[in-house]
């Protein structure tokens, strides 16, 4: 073992700490695979004092990027300072100089995908980032790798943790949103600004990365819609449950039929009999179809100090094992040959309209649904005291979604209609 392969790490967050810790603890294993020497040369960050709980060699430690990007001794670059810069500008000059790079960085590599790719084919060097979809699940490379005999027809994702903890929260305890939003943050599985999680942007950036790697398409989010969970209630998962055997979760689709592929984020309805309803609190999985090998399920720990710092030590293992072999990111030649906007999708729809219980209300909301080709599956309405406002639950048939949106924004004109109409795809 004469061979050594210096990693530098630019970020000691929690993740950075992460990899440490993974590094010492399963060093021998790991050389062991590469017979190789692997050291980690160098550590950056800005604050190299606070004790992170992990032993490191001295001299190590440094506040200084260029003692990791120009020198020349270090052949792998791990960036976790996370954000798009610095970040974006790290991982450009590892490349320039020759560097291979592994990421956890979902949002950069969303946004900034063919700069980063193209900087990695044009400088020869690999960039690797299994850690950014999925923490610790093994998901990316057995996409682009172990499923290659296949074309890949369909990808539905659980893949933020914070949503999913609080919609089974919810679920569990009868709890609003609210309520279990402040548990989650109290429990550090939400951010103070839990936003870009409950919001679906989190989710919507894996989507990207993993469209790429199924489809061979690069979709910026600005074209797909994405919807979050803050305006689901106690009142629609036990609806959900009670009429329709199925559970809500934040979904991300990608879907291809006849060249048009389908790219979506939000709430859904999934069936209890479909395996992505039985992954709950802060876990994630992916559910993939392909044409050959058919329906696979990957699940495991999403996020985490340990289980995120697995996929970038495995992921800096498999460039040490080849240093020199080329990547394809996703098929080479891509079947879609349209992005299908939302308002062209046809899926069945739970409505729940929130109006006054009085003469003719049904009839009227029954008329715009029937007047835009939508077919009505069932219908239930809570009783209520005369000229109370009360939960209708409308279940349609197939129908198109721009005709679904049209009729709700005619029925939440309505004099009648006294909150914004809540709708859920089914899956």
């Amino acid at each position: 073992m004469e061979e050594t392969v210096n990693i530098g790490l630019i970020g000691f967050g929690t993740i950075g700490s992460g990899v440490v810790a993974t590094l010492n603890q399963n060093i021998q294993l790991l050389e062991s695979k590469v017979n190789k020497k692997v050291n980690l040369k160098r550590i950056v960050d800005l604050d190299i004092t606070t004790d992170r709980g992990v032993e490191v060699k001295p001299g190590v430690l440094s506040t200084d990027v260029d003692d990791i990007l120009e020198d020349d001794e270090i052949d792998i670059v791990i960036e976790l300072v996370g954000g798009y810069q610095p970040a974006l500008n790290f991982i450009l000059r590892a490349m320039e100089n020759g560097k291979h790079v592994v990421t956890a960085n979902k949002a950069l590599l969303a946004k900034h995908w063919q700069e980063i790719t193209e900087s990695a084919q044009k400088n020869g060097v690999r960039i690797a980032f299994e850690a950014s979809v999925g923490g610790g699940i093994p998901l990316l490379a057995p996409l682009n790798d172990g499923l290659t005999a296949n074309n890949i027809e369909t990808i539905y994702g659980i893949i933020n943790g914070t949503a999913n903890y609080i919609l089974t929260k919810m679920a569990a305890e009868g709890l609003d949103f609210n309520t279990v939003l402040k548990e989650a943050q109290d429990m550090g599985y939400a951010e103070a600004d839990p936003t870009f999680d409950i919001e679906g942007h989190d989710t919507a950036q894996k989507l990207i990365i993993l469209s790429i790697l199924g489809f061979g398409v690069y979709v910026k989010q600005e074209r797909f819609h994405v919807e979050g969970i803050t305006r689901i209630t106690p009142e629609d998962i036990r609806f959900a449950r009670e009429e329709l055997d199925s559970v809500i979760k934040l979904l991300a689709i990608a879907q291809i039929t006849d060249g048009e592929l389908e790219i979506r984020v939000h709430p859904t309805l999934v069936p209890e009999t479909h395996l992505l309803a039985s992954v709950n609190d802060v876990f994630n999985a992916v559910y993939l179809v392909g044409d050959v090998v058919g329906p696979v399920l990957m699940y495991g720990a999403g996020a985490g100090m340990m289980p995120t710092a697995s996929a970038v030590v495995a992921d800096c293992i498999d460039i040490i094992q080849d240093m020199e072999r080329p990547v394809a990111y996703g098929p080479k030649e891509t079947r879609v040959e349209k992005i299908k906007d939302i308002s062209e999708v046809e899926s069945k729809y739970y409505l729940r309209i929130t109006a006054l219980d009085e003469p003719g209300v049904l009839h009227s909301i029954s008329g715009v649904l029937s007047d835009l080709d939508i077919s009505i599956e069932s219908v239930s309405q809570k009783k209520a005291d005369k000229g109370e406002a009360v939960p209708i639950f409308i279940v349609t048939h197939h129908a198109l979604e721009k005709n679904i949106q049209e009729a709700l924004a005619l029925i939440d004109q309505m004099d009648f209609v006294k909150e914004e109409t809540v709708l859920i795809r089914l899956l």
